[in-house]
């Protein structure tokens, strides 16, 4: 059993919580976060944000305030983070903010359902623990036990705990060399590819990037254009279990993802597919929700080609669980690693594998 996670649901806490609950941020997220707390039924009291967002304007009827606006209207309240924090200077304004009022950053999970509260624990224990036993190092099994009491307590320090460089990941786990065949699933603006070339000094194998997002697709090869990539295949379409067409919610940004409701539809692609006459040795998976199908549409590469993989671990509640006991059935030959690098909430934490 997964005796280290001793943390109680943040949801009952907050339900009884005496000071006043006050949330910060606007956006999908506090949505989500305001969508749970009427679920539990739980009162917020307010709402502030950043001081350069506030304009006197409103957000689902409440005032958006300036935290000074709070402080003066509130003797002691506590704080609910309800956006994505990563930058070093945001992360600090969020640890000075906690030492004045408590923060906790509520689990939401990006697509699906359902919260990652205590029912859920307890309904997925024994894959969670399954999961956990997959896991290579000791670096790995901290990270999941902190992870998963942050999910349960939205306490922030256990994230905070845990945070490595991506440089430790490439250089100690993925060990990325200069004639890498590098599967880009998720290339939004090429940031990412920027980030696999420093890495290898500028060199590779090949490259190949998909991103479904037409906007963000002209984001890509601009960038392509401007730093002078060559010999790389920039592809507008989008990844799936198989070669298809599926709807697509487009929102010229990070958060664009194949959407059974989604308005558009795009070409979507198997890794297999892809890759059928063509060498792979590093897939990087960070395709909104998607995951589970770019794994099962990689079968034969997985098992054939063995690439390094970087894949995501928090868009859906059951990716913790579900991709690493997928890839391992897939191919049991994979070392897998799990790190979080510096976000809040939980985002950013990653899995990591190889099997050479």
């Amino acid at each position: 059993m997964l005796d280290f996670v001793k943390e109680g649901s943040i949801w009952r806490r907050l339900q009884a919580e005496t000071r006043p609950i006050i949330l910060y941020g606007m956006g999908d997220g506090a949505l989500k976060v305001m969508s749970a707390c009427r679920k539990y039924g739980i009162t917020i009291s307010g709402i502030f944000a950043s001081d350069e967002y506030v304009r006197g304007h409103s957000f689902e009827g409440y005032p958006v305030k300036k935290l000074a606006e709070i402080e003066a209207e509130f003797e002691d309240f506590l704080v609910l983070l309800c956006f994505a924090v990563f930058t070093p200077q945001l992360l600090q304004k969020i640890d000075t903010l906690h030492k004045r009022h408590e923060v906790l950053a509520p689990d939401v999970p990006v697509f699906g359902e359902g919260l990652f509260n205590e029912e859920y624990f307890k309904e997925h224990e024994s894959e969670l623990e399954a999961s956990y036993s997959l896991l290579e190092d000791e670096t790995s099994r901290r990270v999941f036990q902190n992870v998963l009491n942050f999910k349960l307590s939205g306490k922030i320090e256990f994230l905070r705990k845990i945070e490595t460089p991506k440089a430790e990941v490439y250089t100690r786990i993925l060990r990325l060399g200069t004639e890498e065949h590098y599967l880009d699933l998720g290339g939004y603006d090429g940031d990412t590819v920027l980030e696999f070339l420093q890495q290898t000094g500028g060199k590779y194998g090949s490259v190949t990037v998909l991103e479904p997002d037409g906007k963000n697709f002209k984001k890509l090869t601009k960038r392509a254009q401007c730093c002078g990539w060559k010999d790389m295949q920039l592809l507008n379409v989008g990844i799936w279990g198989q070669d298809t067409s599926r709807c697509f919610d487009s929102r010229g940004g990070r958060n664009s993802f194949l959407s059974d409701s989604g308005r558009i539809v795009v070409p979507v692609r198997s890794v297999d597919s892809l890759m059928k006459d063509k060498l792979c040795t590093f897939i990087k998976m960070d395709v909104e929700g998607a995951e589970r199908e770019a794994l099962l549409g990689a079968r034969w590469t997985l098992q054939t080609q063995k690439p390094k993989l970087a894949f995501s671990g928090y868009h859906r509640n059951e990716d913790l669980f579900a991709l690493p006991l997928l890839l391992k059935e897939i191919e049991p030959s994979y070392r897998i690693y799990f790190r979080h690098h510096p976000y809040l909430p939980a985002w950013e934490s990653n899995f990591y594998a190889t099997a050479d």
